[in-house]
Formats: C-alpha cells, sequence, structure tokens
C-alpha cells in the first residue's frame, strides 16, 4: 500500500511526523525515527541565541487514568532546543546528506524584529531542509519577549513575522499556531495572508497539572515554584480534532494543515486527516512510546484503506467535513426524519389493513 503523500510541492513518504519537541532534540534521534520508518521529521525548535535558552529539572507533570493509571495528560515547561545554533546547522546539513528522501522540517522562533527573524531563515534554509515550522504558539517561557503563543495570539503578530520569513523563503512555510486563543481562525488567517503555505495545529494548551496536597505547592514544581506550562497527550484530542476541523473549513484550499493533538495511534491519526490533516505530528506520544509506534501507525492507516477503498492518502483528506452542519440544520433533519418514519408507518398500515380486508374477503366468499 502507497502511504506516500504530496503536501506542499514536498512528497511525504507517509503522513507521519515526529512533532517539534524532545523526540527531535538532536540529529541522532531525528536519524533514529527515519530509520525506524517516520515519514518526516520537525526539529525542536531553534533561535539564534542558545545561551539565553534555561531549561528547569523537573520540568514534566503526568495525568493518570484513576481506573487504570494510563497516563492520559502530559504538562511539560520545557523550553526551546538550548543547543547552539551552529551546532544545529551542521546537523541539518548532514540529517539531509544521510536521509535525502526523508522530510525535515525547522522550527524555527525569535524575538519580535524583523532582522533576527529573516537572518535565521537565511541560515537554515542553506542547510537544504525542505520546509520551516514557524513556532507562534509555545505557550510558556520567553513570552515576555514576545516569542511563541504571543504572536500566535495576535493576528497582527502573525501575519506581520510570516510575510518577513515568506520574503526571504525559497521553501514551503508551515505556522503552528496556539489553542490558547478564543478563535484559532483569525491567527491562522493572518499567517496565511502572511505567505503561510500550511498551518500546523494545536501546540500544547496552557495547563496546571496539578497541586501536591502534601506540600501545597503547584506542579511540576521547581524549588518550591511552578509556572502553567503546555498540556498534551490523549486528553487534548478533542480539542485539537475541533480547532483542526475549523481551520479546514475555512482556510483557503490550498493551504495544508498538520494535525497535532494526543496523537497515539493509526485510529487518531486517521480522524485527523479525515477533518482535513494532510499529515500528522507526533511529540508525547513518541515520549510515552517510543518511534517504533510509527509501525502501528504505517499498518493501522494501510488497513483502514484497504477496508474502505481508498487508493491514496490524498482522498482520506477532508473526507469526514461535509457532515458538519448547524444545530438548526440538525433540528430540520431530525424533524425531516420524524415524517420520513411517520409516513412509512402510515403506508405500513395501510398495507396491513388493505391484506386483512382482502383476506377478509376471501374467507367470506369461501
Amino acid at each position: 500500500m502507497d502511504l506516500s503523500i504530496t503536501v506542499n510541492g514536498i512528497r511525504f513518504p507517509n503522513p507521519f511526523l515526529l512533532g517539534s519537541g524532545p523526540p527531535g532534540t538532536n540529529a541522532r534521534v531525528i536519524a533514529k525515527s527515519y530509520d525506524a520508518g517516520w515519514g518526516g521529521a520537525v526539529a525542536k525548535t531553534i533561535s539564534l541565541e542558545s545561551s539565553k535558552v534555561v531549561n528547569v529539572v523537573p520540568r514534566y507533570g503526568k495525568l493518570r487514568s484513576r481506573s487504570n493509571g494510563e497516563v492520559i495528560g502530559f504538562e511539560n515547561i520545557e523550553l526551546i532546543s538550548d543547543r547552539p545554533i551552529e551546532v544545529w546547522l551542521e546537523e541539518f546539513r548532514q540529517i539531509k546528506k544521510d536521509y535525502p528522501n526523508n522530510v525535515l522540517i525547522a522550527s524555527i522562533m525569535e524575538e519580535y524584529d524583523k532582522g533576527r527573524w529573516q537572518e535565521l531563515t537565511r541560515v537554515v534554509q542553506d542547510t537544504g531542509v525542505d520546509a520551516f515550522e514557524l513556532n507562534f504558539s509555545c505557550p510558556h517561557g520567553m513570552t515576555e519577549r514576545k516569542m511563541g503563543s504571543e504572536m500566535g495570539e495576535h493576528p497582527d503578530l502573525a501575519e506581520e513575522v510570516t510575510g518577513w520569513v515568506t520574503e526571504v523563503a525559497k521553501i514551503p512555510v508551515w505556522a503552528k499556531m496556539t489553542p490558547n486563543i478564543t478563535n484559532i481562525k483569525e491567527p491562522a488567517a493572518a499567517a496565511v495572508r502572511g505567505g503561510a503555505h500550511g498551518i500546523s495545529a494545536i501546540n500544547t494548551i496552557l495547563s496546571v497539572i496539578g497541586v501536591n496536597l502534601d506540600t501545597l505547592r503547584p506542579m511540576p514544581t521547581v524549588e518550591g515554584y511552578s509556572v502553567p506550562g503546555g498540556y498534551s497527550s490523549q486528553a487534548v484530542k478533542p480539542i485539537a480534532l475541533r480547532m483542526v476541523s475549523q481551520l479546514a473549513l475555512s482556510l483557503p484550499k490550498e493551504t495544508s494543515i498538520s494535525g497535532i493533538g494526543g496523537i497515539e495511534t493509526a485510529h487518531d491519526a486517521i480522524e485527523f486527516m479525515l477533518l482535513g490533516a494532510s499529515t500528522v505530528q507526533i511529540c508525547t506520544g513518541v515520549m510515552l512510546k517510543g518511534v517504533k509506534m510509527v509501525d502501528e501507525l504505517r499498518e493501522g492507516l494501510a488497513k483502514f484503506m484497504a477496508d474502505k477503498g481508498f487508493n491514496s492518502v490524498q482522498e482520506i483528506v477532508g473526507k469526514s467535513l461535509p457532515y458538519f452542519s448547524t444545530h438548526m440544520d440538525l433540528v430540520s433533519r431530525m424533524k425531516e426524519a420524524k415524517r420520513h418514519k411517520a409516513g412509512e408507518a402510515s403506508r405500513d398500515n395501510e398495507w396491513a389493513q388493505k391484506d386483512i380486508t382482502e383476506k377478509t374477503a376471501e374467507l367470506t366468499s369461501d
């Protein structure tokens, strides 16, 4: 079964991408994902000055099911990459040399400064990466410098910064959107106006994973204190599906969507594709299950296509979108269905009565 799909002129061997974050933290782990069979990878977000990035420990928190202890929610307060840009540039070149047929997408983020954004775009582009993902959505850390979600929450900034990048970019540009906003369609549309070829959604949801009842401190706790972080894993999937479908129904048809949020199985991934995603990205799932989880993703997608008669991955994309409507339309359809059923019941009664009459007549005549 051919699982390839072409998006924004890029051929992906399959639609499953390593999402930006710890699973794509260096060339070694990205290469490991390619060897395992992933169609592409979005590297961990980079900026020009790694010295300003200082991560803390601990920086993760888990929410477990009360019934079986399974991880259903995951919070992180991890920042972007703290590795020097020079190291990343060399690793990008090496990855593309070793894996020319696998897609490498560079996630970039900078301060609100045109020169910095364009410098970062140019030097990364020269390494041979296949596309950019603009991180307009990291919900924690460095927002005071107008980075991450500070841009994604303001459509005017999203449009302006995307325009800065597309002025100098010669490869496709995706904008990764924050869910921490009333209407995700507005900044996404703004990014498209700025020249974005695709939208990635969603990034993590700003959250507090819990409070330690012994210490009374919010978690994860660093020297007795904490900050809200980004929530991910399977618990966020319904929210992500809603936002992806809204984007697919509102953005120009030529704008691609890369779906993100709680994907752990082929079933999850296919749902995103049916609602408009051409590719899907997985980060927390890989952290919990490892890169070999791609085996089930590929096998599950192939089986679904065979069972449903799809000849290409592209045929799946957006297949379920026509079935969204309005509440008033649902009411109208429900009433019409009741009238139809009532009519059928009435006709059944008429035929039954006619049958009884005819049989009675036959008996009488005998």
